[in-house]
């Protein structure tokens, strides 16, 4: 006849056994940790105008939380900022437990008239920097304003392509895809996006953005 000793440790044993096939049973989704996405950048990604609710990060988080996806975004956007303006605070505005970055900057420099190549050397700083934090990285490019110029328009656009090139990052072109020019999109300053703006921007960023976070975790997703 079996102890008492030898019945409870018996129990112990078929519990643990239980507890590990639960969790192998468990799916990818409900097992797969939280990962933190930093949205960077100026107006367009703060969401001057728009209740925070309508702000893209807050309608992408949304967006990819429908898919199924657990991901925490941080809006670190900053209304006004230019690309050296995001330089100068790259350092406290990614926190430590970040997983992926999405870079939306330049905007603010083509509409000042900002010679190209300074917002490249700001642009190549910030990824360097990011590069070597480990994180995934996805730079959404802008397009100068047709008014400019065009030796000015195509020197300007061409900055996203070769840093996405020399840094090995993924690149989204536009962020404004589809938006910029619609007033139907915008606010009445013809710039920031409205609501339904959003709302465009987002679901043309999100395979990129799904992709990206693919990279962060390891292609796990």
């Amino acid at each position: 006849m079996r102890d008492m000793g030898t019945w409870i440790s018996e129990r112990q044993v078929s519990a643990a056994w239980i507890g590990l096939a639960l969790l192998l049973a468990a799916s990818p989704a409900q097992a797969a940790e939280e990962l933190v996405l930093v949205a960077f950048g100026d107006s367009l990604t703060a969401g001057l105008g728009l209740d925070e609710k309508h702000a893209f990060p807050t309608k992408l988080g949304s967006a990819l939380e429908a898919q199924g996806h657990k991901v925490r975004i941080v809006n670190a956007g900053v209304s006004g900022d230019t690309t050296s303006a995001g330089l100068a605070r790259l350092d406290w505005a990614i926190p430590d437990d970040a997983d992926a970055v999405i870079v939306e900057l330049g905007a603010n420099d083509a509409l000042r008239g900002q010679d190209p190549e300074k917002a490249f050397a700001a642009l190549d700083q910030i990824l360097a920097k990011l590069k070597a934090k480990d994180v995934a990285i996805l730079i959404a490019g802008m397009e100068a304003p047709r008014n400019m110029g065009p030796e000015y328009v195509k020197e300007f656009n061409g900055i996203y392509p070769r840093l996405a090139k020399k840094h090995g990052v993924a690149l989204y072109p536009f962020f404004l895809d589809g938006v910029a020019t619609d007033a139907s999109l915008n606010q009445s300053d013809g710039i920031h996006p409205n609501a339904e703006g959003v709302t465009v921007i987002v679901e043309r960023i999100l395979p990129s953005v799904q992709t990206l976070l693919k990279q962060a975790s390891g292609n796990s997703w």
